[in-house]
């Protein structure tokens, strides 16, 4: 019996020892952001504990020196799923052939710089960004679009790669959904895992609105509307949708630095849901494209649904019900995503 199991095990040990490695893409690899998510994804937290990866990291060439360093620090983990790091500046190299694409580097707002012209500078990244997917990378390939502005930084990517399907495309608004997440566990006192179905609705920025009205509270073993949970729905409408909208700029001024290791985790769990599903009655928050949808969302933006996945593919949760105060705030958010899309439109063809 021991030398059947035995024989069993150096099969599956086997067999999946010769899994195909999947590529995988992070831009701005030098930043702070990667250097916090390079290592989940290394060890098998995104992809599976089964799956080997080459990861391509991907720079501007003033941070060449810097990526060595990195390179350096990822081969003495010493991670058995990780059979080669690739560090380049060169698109024709970092987007060849790739299964995933989570692009993080962008143009930082600088002091005094007006908003359309952080749009402008990153129109231009995230053109050439999209043509590099179109050109090189697999047309079943996942983008994850993070640097921000994040939705219309995605829908540029996505303007600018043709032939892969716009569905295939998505912008970080996780982070968002766990900080909503998060806040609503510590108000009521229990852990984060018995908090669900949070919704980010709209952009990536201080419109953005989370909202609670579809989220339920395990509360001592009781499935609870978080409305009841909370029982303060002041709170709800007012200090918690300021403290998610501005948690980015109260880190930056606590930390002197923008958020790194909550952003990489929200990467990690955007991803794997993409790879893996989400869990069964629950949905999460994805910044995804707005065609037909039932929210009377504007098509043409990358705008945050609250989505279920399968197979690798989202499915909005369509016919939520929608009260007078989440409507105005979805039409907020909505209409500053419309202004930022038609003034990066402008930049597009420039």
């Amino acid at each position: 019996m021991l030398t059947l199991l035995t024989a069993m095990y150096l099969v599956v040990r086997a067999t999946s020892s010769q899994c195909d490695p999947i590529r995988v893409l992070v831009t701005g690899a030098a930043g702070q952001i990667a250097y916090s998510l390079l290592y989940s994804i290394a060890k098998g937290d995104v992809f599976g504990k089964d799956q080997p990866i080459i990861l391509v990291l991907l720079d501007i060439p003033a941070m060449l020196p810097v990526l060595d360093g990195v390179v350096m620090e990822l081969q003495d983990c010493a991670l058995p799923l990780l059979r080669e790091v690739i560090p380049t500046d060169k698109v024709e190299v970092g987007f060849k052939d790739l299964d995933a694409a989570i692009l993080v580097g962008s143009m930082p707002r600088k002091e005094g710089m007006e908003r359309k012209d952080l749009l402008k500078a990153n129109v231009a990244i995230f053109k050439t960004q999209g043509a590099a997917l179109d050109k090189y990378a697999k047309k079943t390939v996942k983008v994850l679009v993070v640097g921000n502005p994040a939705n219309t930084n995605c829908l540029i990517a996505s303007k600018s790669a043709p032939s892969i399907p716009k569905e295939n495309f998505s912008c970080l608004t996780r982070l968002d959904h766990n900080r909503a997440r998060s806040q609503v566990a510590m108000r009521v006192g229990v852990s984060s895992d018995n908090v669900k179905n949070v919704i980010i609705w709209g952009n990536h920025s201080s419109t953005q609105y989370p909202d609670v009205h579809h989220a339920t509270v395990n509360l001592r073993g009781k499935e609870v509307s978080a409305l009841d949970a909370v029982n303060d729905y002041a709170w709800l409408k007012g200090d918690f949708i300021t403290t998610v909208q501005q948690r980015g700029a109260a880190v930056i001024k606590a930390r002197k630095l923008s958020s790194a290791m909550s952003a990489a985790k929200a990467i990690c769990d955007h991803m794997r849901d993409i790879w893996f599903g989400t869990p069964e009655g629950e949905f999460v928050s994805m910044g995804i494209y707005s065609s037909g949808n039932s929210y009377g969302v504007p098509d043409d933006l990358m705008y945050s649904f609250p989505v279920t996945i399968k197979n690798k593919t989202w499915k909005i949760m369509n016919n939520l019900a929608i009260n007078d105060f989440s409507r105005g705030k979805m039409d907020a958010t909505a209409g500053e995503l419309v202004e930022e899309r038609d003034t990066a439109i402008s930049f597009l063809g420039a």
